[in-house]
């Protein structure tokens, strides 16, 4: 049996190529938008990845809006795609009819992440298990985890900056958002299990933006596997939460046994507990360590406004207390610098929705089935929007009333805005808090360049050179 191995994959990398291709354009309705498919099965998703990771995705995605126009057909990730961009198109996406338009994303995100996750839901599903989520991550709820929050913070700053001359934000602030996730999402200390869970999740975030083609050799099936052990383990601890709660304990410790004691709670399964816990896992990872890791490069380059944000912080005085909510509520500048920093370094380059029937569009049919792609920056770095784009300027924010609709949106918009955003917010605001009163910092490195894969990585992890602010004692 093993002989035919070689000839059976030899087959299957021919011929499925092939039938995916016949299966994807026969019965193609008419005036579809321009464009082509390119290479059946890859299409253009190797050119659009490799154009990421260069950091020349937006010449990559304007030079097709200049072929093509503002509507262009083509095909990412094994799937008929049409690409939009634009306000309208902004709109278009996050306050379309959800029996029209569903937030399904690609085959490898789905396949990973699982298909009961709010990515995937529409109608009531998706109103039902929001709902469920908010009891966790509405501002109301999250001001009550601060404290727990500034505690790992803390924690983190004595066991990998105090004391240390040099090191590199990104791996740091990936370690950081990650404790922070197991701490308030799982209720999981420091010890083996937090340390198993988190080589799963680099495993499968690995994959997770992949062509999904489960061959053993591929970056997907490594995702795929990783992705069944943190569902695994996942499962084991919803058990263990039912029998604390039954024992008595608190409904409020974290993410799970919120959702398991919401008052939706009869209506959600396990499986929707465990895939939209790897959701938020996933978007709370990335989004919030990109976040504050350009931050950190922000600052180092701009030092009138690490000034700033510094008399902000300083000018907040706890005298050893812990933060509060009002505390949070001060933070005005700073946050101001991490929208600015949102728009020019958006963690999310984009997003896909899916077609539930044949849509009209600008004048051309996309067929049920296909997907849509948005892209974020498109509108982040309109000059007719923010005049100078490229220029560093907080102050862009200072009404954010007056940023017009649907075209700042690194959290998405309208109903489907992210539900983490003030988790986000609260982690990023006392994350930098932290750093900037402790410490000053250099950095290592000239190269102000960066790629993606997908999330943004700047130049060897943002290597910086720390010195300690006062000597003052990391304790909560």
């Amino acid at each position: 049996m093993p002989s035919f191995l070689p000839l059976f994959l030899f087959s299957l990398i021919i011929l499925l190529p092939i039938y995916l291709f016949l299966s994807t354009t026969r019965k193609s309705p008419k005036n579809t938008p321009p464009g082509s498919f390119g290479i059946p099965f890859i299409g253009q998703s190797l050119s659009l990845l490799w154009a990421m990771r260069a950091n020349t995705a937006d010449e990559w995605i304007a030079a097709r809006a200049r072929r093509y126009g503002a509507v262009s057909k083509l095909s990412l990730f094994g799937t008929p795609t049409v690409f939009i961009y634009g306000q309208a198109a902004n709109r278009f996406v996050f306050s379309g009819d959800g029996n029209k338009l569903s937030n399904q994303q690609t085959d490898s995100v789905r396949m990973v992440l699982g298909d009961r996750c709010l990515l995937e839901l529409v109608g009531e599903d998706h109103k039902r298990i929001r709902n469920a989520l908010s009891s966790f991550l509405k501002p109301d709820s999250l001001r009550n985890y601060i404290g727990k929050m500034e505690e790992e913070v803390l924690m983190h700053l004595r066991m990998h900056w105090h004391g240390k001359n040099n090191l590199k934000v990104l791996p740091l602030m990936k370690t950081l958002t990650f404790n922070i996730i197991c701490s308030l999402l799982f209720g999981v200390e420091r010890g083996a299990v937090r340390d198993t869970l988190v080589l799963y999740f680099q495993e499968m975030i690995d994959g997770i933006w992949s062509i999904p083609l489960n061959l053993p050799f591929t970056r997907f099936n490594r995702s795929l596997k990783a992705s069944a052990k943190v569902k695994k383990m996942l499962s084991h601890l919803i058990s263990e939460k039912r029998a604390q709660l039954a024992a008595g304990a608190s409904s409020h410790q974290d993410l799970i046994t919120c959702l398991l004691t919401s008052h939706d709670s009869q209506l959600v399964s396990d499986d929707e507990i465990i895939h939209n816990v790897m959701l938020i896992m996933v978007a709370g990872h990335d989004t919030s360590s990109v976040l504050i890791t350009f931050m950190v490069r922000v600052l180092a380059n701009h030092p009138e406004i690490h000034a700033a944000v510094l008399v902000e912080q300083e000018g907040i005085k706890k005298g050893g207390a812990l933060l509060t909510w009002e505390d949070l509520g001060k933070m005005k500048y700073t946050w101001r610098v991490a929208m600015e920093t949102l728009r020019m370094f958006t963690p999310l380059y984009g997003g896909f929705r899916k077609t539930l029937e044949d849509i009209e569009y600008q004048g051309y049919t996309i067929p049920k089935g296909w997907q849509i792609l948005w892209v974020s920056g498109m509108t982040h770095m309109d000059d007719s929007i923010f005049p100078e784009p490229s220029k560093f300027d907080p102050g862009r924010f200072e009404n954010p009333a007056g940023v017009p609709p649907y075209t700042y949106i690194p959290f998405g918009g309208g109903a489907r805005i992210c539900p983490g955003y003030e988790f986000a917010k609260i982690e990023t605001l006392i994350t930098i808090r932290y750093l900037v009163t402790h410490f000053t910092w250099k950095l290592c490195c000239n190269d102000n360049r960066f790629r993606r894969d997908p999330m943004p990585v700047p130049t060897q992890g943002l290597p910086i050179q720390i010195m300690p602010r006062k000597e003052l004692a990391l304790t909560a």
